[in-house]
This record gives C-alpha cells, structure tokens and sequence, in this order.
C-alpha cells in the first residue's frame, strides 16, 4: 500500500499560492531593507501579500505640524510606502507614476496610523491601487489612491 499521506499534501514548491505569497514577502523584506525613509518614520511592514499590504507608523512629537496634527506629507509618505510594498508584491521592479491623496480626518501625536494597500487593477507595465490610512480606532485619516508603472528588472533576483 501507498503511503496516502504522502500523496495528498502538497509542497510549497508545487502550491502556486504559497509561492506567491512567499515571493510577496522576500521582495517586501527586501525593499523595506533598502528604503531608508520608510525606516527613519518608523515604518514597519505588517503584513503582505501579492498586490496588497499593510504598513504601519506612530506619529511622533517631530511629525506634528503647526496646527498640532500630524503632518499631511508624512501621511501621504504612509500611504506611499504601503503603495510601494503592494506593487512590488509580484517581485517586478514597479515604481509610482502618479499618487492622490484625500485626507478625511486629523492625526494627532500617539496615534498609530494604518495604511492597507490593495491592488485594483494590474496589467503587464501598469497598475491602480488604493490605500486605506486609518488610526487605532479604526477611524479613516486618509483615501490615497497609486497608479503604477513596471520598470526592467525584478526586486529580488
């Protein structure tokens, strides 16, 4: 008799999901290595998956404006990184080619903001996502939403 255990499961070799997904966080992880400005905000990546991700940033007392709120560019910067982290999920070297940002609601200092990437629509060099910013209460800070464009090369080789 076979060995029927053997013959059900599945290696990660032969799931194209668990692929996926792997590749999804050795790009991530290798991206975020490199970005240097994600790291010196504190950023710090929570989870991805092809075409989506999550990041994470408290608002610092250095981040604050002048109307005691956190600066809308480092809000924009979280959304941009999130961006960033999803569209480079596949390992296909992507950068921005345009980013809008709506901002809903103050951030004040303490506050963790989240940004949640998902991918809308993707095609061989272009790509639409949107980003989610929102605090600790669930409360929505900002609508960002990211046009991609493919350039040569991948992020991990």
């Amino acid at each position: 008799m076979g060995n029927r255990e053997s013959s059900s499961i599945m290696n990660d070799a032969s799931d194209p999901n668990a692929a996926a997904q792997a590749q999804a966080e050795r790009a991530a992880a290798a991206l975020f290595a490199r970005d240097r400005a994600s790291q010196a905000l504190g950023m710090r990546i929570t989870g991805v998956r092809p075409g989506w991700a999550r990041v994470v940033m408290r608002v610092r007392a250095d981040m604050v404006n002048g109307h005691d709120v956190c600066h809308g560019g480092l809000v924009f910067a979280l959304g941009d990184s999130a961006f960033a982290f999803a569209c480079n999920s596949h390992n296909d070297s992507t950068v921005a080619a345009a980013a809008s940002i709506d901002f809903l609601a103050a951030a004040r200092e303490g506050d963790e903001l989240t940004a949640e990437a998902s991918e809308l629509w993707r095609t061989r060099r272009n790509g639409l996502y949107e980003i989610v910013v929102t605090n600790q209460r669930g409360e929505r800070i900002a609508l960002f939403r990211g046009r991609s464009y493919r350039i040569d090369g991948q992020v991990v080789g």
